[in-house]
């Protein structure tokens, strides 16, 4: 399977592309900026705008799949999650918007189309809550995350009035070493400030990067697959369970809790990404039938951390 990943440079992309190589598939990523550009493996590296189709239709014609991940950072590059400015906002939105558009023009105007097409989304799809249990069934929210979500959903939907197979992914916290969360939350605790941050009460519905990538494969391979579908891993846990878990093991303690009036204060609307949360499950992932590697957070921890 030929497959053209927008976003491919970025956390969950460049995995990607290393977990499809070995598996007999090959992998197209269009970037804005593609010189000098890290990615594994032997890859065709393709310069595109991100929000047109132009330069790289050809590109269509040749493929498989599409994955498009691309979209503005949410969280920010850096170790501290940024402000969301009003500016911040747009350019969130904006940035997927124009990509699925350009996306779905690319496939609209191509005379030999990709069979299934996956569209990146998150579980801020549904809001947050302290006690309730989100599947794919369950409607969306309300809050900035949610309406963001349901548009992204929504930009690259008249793919399937072709005929396309298209899924909807909706992940949740992205555990890697190598960005994303985990750095942001290991490092107070190497420094032994590491705690709850708020109440502690606010569900982290998380997934190791490495059954992120093997989950969107699976459904790439998967003839069934299509429609939403959550990628989290099966136990989410609570935020102060998290971190005390985290702590051990770094083998730090876990007692420095951060009140929520501070992080509110400190980042603004932002601090709901880590003050607040949802307790997802993948249900239709496992009904597909899909194993994971890493359905426990300590072993996930573990892995990652050693």
């Amino acid at each position: 399977m030929r497959v053209i990943i927008t976003g491919g440079t970025g956390l969950i992309g460049r995995e990607l592309v290393r977990n499809l190589q070995p598996h007999g598939h090959s992998a197209v990523v269009l970037s804005r900026h593609p010189e000098g550009r890290e990615v594994p493996g032997n890859v065709d590296m393709v310069k595109w705008d991100a929000e047109s189709p132009e330069g790289w239709v050809d590109e269509v014609e040749k493929s498989d799949a599409i994955v498009n991940l691309a979209g503005e950072n949410i969280a920010g590059s850096g170790l501290l999650p940024d402000r969301w400015t009003e500016r911040k906002k747009r350019r969130i939105l904006d940035s997927r918007l124009k990509a699925g558009k350009a996306v779905t023009e690319a496939v609209k105007a191509a005379d030999n189309r990709p069979e299934v097409v996956v569209q990146a989304s998150a579980v801020g799809y549904y809001g947050t809550s302290e006690d309730k249990v989100f599947t794919e069934g369950s409607p969306p929210g309300e809050d900035f995350l949610a309406e963001v979500a349901v548009e992204w959903e929504d930009v690259t939907a008249p793919i399937e009035e072709l005929g396309i197979r298209r899924i909807v992914i909706r992940t949740g916290i992205v555990l890697s070493s190598k960005g994303g969360v985990l750095p942001r939350l290991t490092l107070p605790h190497r420094l032994f400030l590491g705690g709850p941050l708020g109440s502690g009460r606010q569900w982290y519905s998380w997934i190791h990067i490495e059954d992120e990538v093997r989950a969107i494969r699976f459904l790439l391979e998967s003839e069934k697959a299509s429609g939403a579908v959550n990628l989290t891993a099966p136990n989410p846990r609570r935020n102060a369970e998290f971190v005390e878990e985290l702590g051990n093991s770094l083998d730090r303690p876990s007692s420095f809790r951060v009140p929520t009036f501070l992080i509110r204060a400190i980042f603004g609307e932002a601090s709901t990404l880590v003050v607040d949360g949802q307790r997802v499950k993948p249900a239709r992932l496992e009904e597909l039938g899909f194993e994971f590697n890493f359905a426990k957070l300590d072993g996930a921890l573990s892995d990652l951390i050693s």
